[in-house]
């Protein structure tokens, strides 16, 4: 039985790894967490998002703006998260509606897909 999302990871090329460490730490706001020992030597940071973790690792040799996958951060002031993409020179793009939401995506610095979406009515 799956119990639920433990983690979700996202990847960079690796001569990007400390913007991306800055980006969705500073931009996003995603605390920082301790990754095992184990684990240290082969790049990455890990972030906390809520009970799950957003784990960010290196890899070079992928074009992450050709796929549809993504994460999806449930936000509570979708205008404010908006603005702040805007300020770090990230273009939204509008999303095609679903009921009881609003949302709209964009590409973080490195390509890969993030949507931000927030619950209405």
């Amino acid at each position: 039985m799956i119990l639920g999302l433990h983690h979700a990871q996202v990847t960079v090329p690796i001569a990007m790894e400390e913007a991306a460490i800055e980006f969705y730490s500073q931009v996003l706001e995603l605390p920082e967490i301790e990754k095992p020992d184990s684990l240290k030597d082969r790049g990455g940071t890990w972030f906390q998002l809520g009970h799950q973790q957003l784990h960010l690792s290196i890899e070079d040799g992928v074009n992450r703006r050709a796929t549809k996958a993504h994460l999806a951060y449930l936000v509570d002031d979708l205008n404010e998260w908006r603005d702040r993409l805007l300020a770090n020179e990230i273009t939204p793009i509008e999303s095609i509606p679903i009921p009881g939401f609003d949302r709209f995506e964009a590409r973080d610095p490195f390509g890969n897909r993030i949507e931000f979406i927030q619950r209405v009515g």
